[in-house]
C-alpha cells in the first residue's frame, strides 16, 4: 500500500514556462495555490481544462504586445483565450475526455516587482492578483467598460480574500 502526495490527488491546473529568462520555483507554489482557487470558484476542477502560465520579461511582454495588440510597450499580464465563455459553460459539463488548454497568461516579472514596491505590497500579493486577473480575462470577463468592471472585480477579490492574499 502507498501514500499519494497532496500534488498527486490534485487535478491538474497549470503548467508552467519560463521565456527569456531563468526560472524562479519560489513563484510556483502561489502560482499553483491561486489557479486552484480559480478552478474551484469556477467549478472548473471535473474538467480535462489547464492554464498555461508563461513568465517572461520586459523584453518578452513587450514584444508579445506589440505582436498580438498593436502595443508597443511593455505590461504587466497578457492575457489569450481559447474559448468564449459559452464553450467554457459547456466544457464544465466533464464531457470532454481530452486535456485542453483554458488559454496562456503571460507575466512579465520585472512588472510585478516594480507594481508591488508602488502599490506598497509583497511580490507574491501582486503576482496571485495578477494571476487572478489574467484567469478571469481566460473566463471572458473584461473590465473596459464600468459595468463589466463590476463584474470582474468583486470576482477577483473574492478569491484574494479566500487565500487570505491582502494588501500589506
Amino acid at each position: 500500500m502507498f501514500a499519494l502526495s497532496y500534488g498527486e490527488i490534485m487535478k491538474k491546473v497549470v503548467e508552467i514556462e519560463y521565456d527569456q529568462m531563468e526560472e524562479q520555483k519560489e513563484n510556483e507554489q502561489t502560482v499553483k495555490k491561486v489557479l486552484q482557487k480559480c478552478f474551484a470558484t469556477e467549478e472548473l476542477t471535473n474538467t480535462k481544462l489547464y492554464v498555461n502560465v508563461i513568465f517572461t520579461n520586459l523584453a518578452g511582454i513587450q514584444e508579445i504586445n506589440r505582436t498580438y495588440r498593436n502595443l508597443d510597450k511593455p505590461t504587466d499580464v497578457l492575457s489569450f483565450p481559447m474559448f468564449e465563455p459559452a464553450e467554457i459553460e459547456v466544457l464544465k459539463q466533464g464531457e470532454n475526455p481530452v486535456e485542453e488548454v483554458l488559454g496562456d497568461i503571460i507575466i512579465a516579472t520585472e512588472k510585478v516587482e516594480e507594481q508591488a514596491k508602488e502599490y506598497g505590497h509583497s511580490f507574491q500579493r501582486e503576482l496571485a492578483y495578477l494571476l487572478v486577473h489574467g484567469f478571469y480575462h481566460l473566463m471572458g470577463y473584461d473590465h473596459i467598460k464600468e459595468e463589466d468592471k463590476k463584474k470582474m472585480r468583486p470576482k477577483e477579490e473574492y478569491i484574494l480574500e479566500q487565500l487570505k492574499i491582502t494588501r500589506e
